[in-house]
């Protein structure tokens, strides 16, 4: 079998950075607005990645679309990993930071002792690429988390952060040039580029006026964002499949490359491990400053409130009815599961519809202001006896009960 992955190019970090962006804008655009759901949408991708992954496992050499095919999929499926434990079983960023970094670290340490490499210029047998995939993986989750992670504690916004995985990236590359470890540099690289991505894709998707802790960006939304990044992927791997420029062609080049990364100044490499070193401290220092610093991050919403009071139905009748019906449709199924004692299925419906109220806002609240502040304050009070974007600990299901009957009057 020859060299599965392709060779790292300028090309191979272009179309890396573009998946991410797509990972995290498709990912976002089928959950909430298409209101398929955070955890259907992971079951989903995760159905498509093994069908993807199965497909390249099956090829001898490398070929763009489909190796580029399974990086995109496995881009969103990684995001949905590490959203579902963030926002549906509340696990806070810095726990699945760390929970990945172990998993990674597992991953590689398991990889080292079988095959004695790391190197993607040796991934010539179905075991290597098979933990080559794996780290891929686990690098989108753990991307993912840390990503999110420093949004959460700097509360920068999505433009801003770009600067700081750009400037690692571009620091680590100086490194390598000057002759630090280029296995070692390629993975740190890698992960960056998840942060990096998701930060591009989070900035030309989100409006450019927020809410207060709230990202701000071009307002493309989340579906031009992705058709956009999609696009190019497309363009870019088309052209890959005709230069052939980033294809290994036989057994002995790649490992002639592998030998050529492997063999140096030993120095150098010791040299560079320190400047990794230098670079983890320096980066830890920035993020315990900006956190430091005032700022507004993603706390949880306030209780919203409300001085109108409408009839049942008044406030969706200038809605378009198919957004109302799925917006019903999420509430119904949430509260047939609190009925039913099925605390986990109602909590999930209800995370659902919210992601779903969140993403129609743009369009809704235009049509009518007063009937979607009124809509939004029920809304705030069914997520509180939730304990979904507030503090306190889910309430009786009689209660939620209660809240999604009065919502569900509301949208009648």
């Amino acid at each position: 079998m020859l060299n599965k992955v392709p060779e790292v190019t300028i090309w191979f970090w272009v179309i890396k950075i573009l998946c991410t962006t797509v990972g995290e804008s498709f990912a976002d655009w089928i959950n909430m607005k298409l209101g398929v759901g955070l955890v259907n949408t992971a079951w989903i991708f995760t159905a498509v990645f093994v069908v993807v992954l199965a497909v390249q496992l099956r090829l001898k050499r490398y070929v763009p679309f489909p190796y580029w095919l399974t990086v995109v999929v496995v881009s969103v499926t990684g995001t949905l990993y590490t959203d579902i434990l963030t926002d549906q079983l509340n696990v806070p960023l810095w726990i699945s930071s760390a929970v990945f970094s172990v998993l990674l670290a597992v991953v590689f340490g398991t990889w080292w002792l079988r095959e004695r490499t790391l190197s993607i210029h040796s991934v010539t047998t179905l075991p290597r690429e098979s933990f080559y995939w794996l780290a891929v993986l686990v690098t989108f989750a753990l991307g993912t988390a840390t990503g999110d992670w420093t949004l959460e504690l700097t509360g920068w916004s999505p433009g801003l952060s770009v600067l700081l995985p750009l400037g690692l990236i571009a620091a680590i590359t100086a490194l390598w040039r000057f002759g630090a470890n280029p296995v070692l540099s390629f993975w740190l690289a890698y992960i960056l580029t998840r942060p990096l991505g998701a930060n591009i894709g989070d900035w030309l998707a989100s409006p450019k006026v927020a809410q207060p802790g709230e990202p701000t960006g071009l307002a493309l939304g989340t579906f031009t964002t992705s058709l956009i990044f999609l696009g190019l992927i497309l363009a870019t791997v088309i052209y890959l499949t005709v230069t052939r420029s980033d294809v290994t062609e036989t057994y002995e080049a790649a490992h002639a490359a592998h030998a050529a990364q492997t063999t140096g100044d030993q120095r150098k490499e010791r040299v560079g491990l320190a400047g990794f070193g230098v670079l983890a401290v320096a980066t830890t220092g920035l993020l315990v400053w900006a956190h430091a610093q005032p700022h507004v991050g993603p706390a949880p919403e306030t209780d919203a409130t409300s001085t109108v009071h409408l009839a049942p139905g008044q406030a969706v009748k200038k809605f378009p009815p198919a957004k109302v019906a799925a917006l019903k449709s999420l509430g119904s199924t949430s509260l047939r599961d609190a009925e039913a004692g099925n605390a986990s299925g109602a909590h999930a419906a209800a995370q659902s519809l919210r992601d779903l109220w969140d993403a129609d806002q743009a369009s809704l609240q235009p049509l009518d202001n007063t009937g979607w502040t009124f809509l939004d304050a029920q809304m705030d009070r069914v997520l509180k006896t939730f304990g979904i974007d507030h503090p306190n600990p889910p309430m009786s299901p009689a209660r939620q009960e209660a809240e999604l009957n009065t919502l569900l009057t509301d949208m009648r």
